[in-house]
């Protein structure tokens, strides 16, 4: 509609503050349509604008997934989506109509990184530029308008964007709309950040985090995951909603059992079809990311995970159990100290990740492999300090025939070392460069965990742990290159077994 239809859809500057109560109501027939929808979802189709994707200004019509988001979109939201599906924009536009219709308002936006966010706070941008000049100089009128905030001095209220980078984000606010966005990509600190932003939102306001997939871990999987305990709504919009995904006069040809069963289950056209192809063939194992098919595998099949994660899955699909469990669960057995096949006691070696102890920190790890096999034996990890970590390691080491022990000797395990050698002065220590301990460095490190990654895809039945498969699958490449435990995830067990398996390597004098 144009500012016409606008002005007699909202008579006046006091009737359109009123309709900030209003804003859940079911509209009349005239204004919806003929349609049941509420009064926010006419006034975004009514009065705001956006660019489509092939960059001509129109106004918004709900899409599928946006009216179906609309329809049971609740105060607390986790949207799992496809690529593109409209979701941040309608997220965007109905926070915006509450921040313009109800006075005192602060809503709230955070993105991954800064293009991102600004990318978003365009759309938002151009709500306000495109809106009847009738508002934009009365109650719209602004006291700050740029890359981060629009603030409204009439009604006291404010829109404002930012990154997720800040893990202080929201201290000091009250917000009253939280849309946050891409939260399976936000960085490794995610967690501190959503839970600073979420603890400045009052049991009245609204939350809303949405994302594509990047993996099974990290913060956006763990709020997936635990909705239904945290009291969230979830929502899954497939890639097929988008009724643009489809790709006309190409002949599919012959299908697969797969394909078939998507045509038979969600009545996939064949056009859709070759569109999944191509997407398949530009996108690899990232189509699953880009866009998701269901609300399990797109997680399990995508993000830069460093390991196989089909042989993962496949692993911890068998749900391999230790033959003991000692110290509270802490630390498992999976195979008991044996004789070599020539009688000769055999020989073993400790991979040591140590941490602080805090129980709301890292975990400290030991990972024990058979030196010969480099089959994994035993497993500790738990939340000791380095005196209590440096007992249990000891007494296995001890157990199995006097093992060689390489703690990581960065930042804690100076500490582990210290405790090993004074009270388990007859421990087998490893040394590396004359000093006792490993060190873990920019040469060392990406060598160890391809080391792990290359036995990993030839002998996975050599690893047992499902905490381990667990880490393996949340172990990610970053946008610098580097790689490590996604957001929210841990990578001790990883860390301490590509150590071990680095002793290994390095004692057998050849790649293992």
């Amino acid at each position: 509609m144009g500012d016409v239809d606008a002005v007699v859809v909202v008579q006046g500057l006091k009737e359109f503050l009123q309709l900030g109560g209003m804003l859940e109501d079911r509209a009349p027939a005239e204004f919806g349509r003929g349609k049941k929808v509420a009064v926010r979802d006419v006034l975004i189709e009514t009065l705001l604008k956006i660019r489509d994707k092939e960059g001509r200004l129109r106004g918004i019509t709900l899409n599928r997934a946006q009216r179906e988001y609309a329809q049971r979109a609740t105060r607390r939201n986790v949207v799992l989506k496809a690529r593109q599906l409209g979701i941040s924009t309608y997220v965007a536009a109905r926070f915006f109509v509450d921040t313009i219709t109800r006075p005192g308002t602060l809503t709230v936006q955070v993105a991954h990184d800064q293009e991102s966010a600004e990318q978003i706070f365009r759309i938002v941008h151009r709500f306000l530029e495109t809106m009847p000049e009738l508002f934009k100089s009365g109650v719209l009128r602004t006291s700050r308008a740029n890359t981060r905030q629009l603030v409204f001095p009439e009604l006291d209220s404010e829109y404002r964007v930012g990154t997720a980078a800040d893990p202080n984000a929201g201290r000091g606010l009250t917000i009253h709309n939280l849309h946050c966005s891409e939260v399976a990509r936000w960085p490794r600190d995610g967690a501190a950040t959503l839970a600073s932003l979420r603890a400045a939102v009052p049991p009245g306001g609204c939350v809303t985090l949405e994302s594509t997939p990047n993996g099974a871990g990290g913060v956006f999987y763990d709020e997936w995951q635990r909705a239904e305990i945290t009291g969230y709504t979830r929502h899954f919009f497939p890639w097929w909603w988008d009724k643009t995904y489809r790709r006309e006069g190409m002949n599919v040809g012959e299908t697969t059992d797969e394909e078939r069963e998507l045509m038979r289950v969600y009545d996939l056209q064949p056009e859709q079809i070759a569109f999944r192809r191509e997407m398949k063939a530009n996108f690899g194992r990232r189509c699953a990311e880009e866009f998701a098919e269901d609300a399990t595998t797109c997680f399990l099949s995508s993000g830069e995970c460093v390991f196989d994660v089909d042989l993962i899955a496949e692993r911890l699909a068998k749900k391999m159990k230790p033959i003991e469990e000692r110290d509270g669960g802490r630390i498992h057995i999976y195979w008991p100290v044996t004789m070599g096949d020539d009688g000769a006691p055999r020989r073993y070696i400790i991979g040591v990740d140590p941490a602080g102890g805090g129980a709301d920190g890292d975990y400290a790890c030991a990972q024990l492999i058979e030196r010969d096999s480099g089959i994994q034996v035993a497993e500790l990890r738990g939340h000791y300090n380095p005196e209590q970590l440096a007992l249990r390691v000891a007494d296995l080491a001890r157990e199995y025939n006097n093992a060689l022990v390489a703690v990581e000797r960065n930042n804690h395990g100076h500490a582990v070392l210290a405790h090993l050698n004074l009270s388990q002065a007859f421990v087998n220590v490893y040394s590396m460069g004359g000093q006792p301990g490993w060190i873990t460095s920019a040469a060392t490190r990406p060598m160890m965990l391809e080391n792990f990654a290359s036995i990993l895809r030839r002998r996975p039945d050599l690893f047992s742990s499902q905490t381990l498969f667990q880490e393996c699958r949340t172990f990610v490449r970053h946008g610098d290159g580097s790689s490590s435990a996604a957001g929210g995830t841990h990578d001790d067990t990883v860390m301490a077994m590509a150590i071990a398996l680095a002793v290994r390597r390095e004692r057998a004098g050849q790649l293992q």
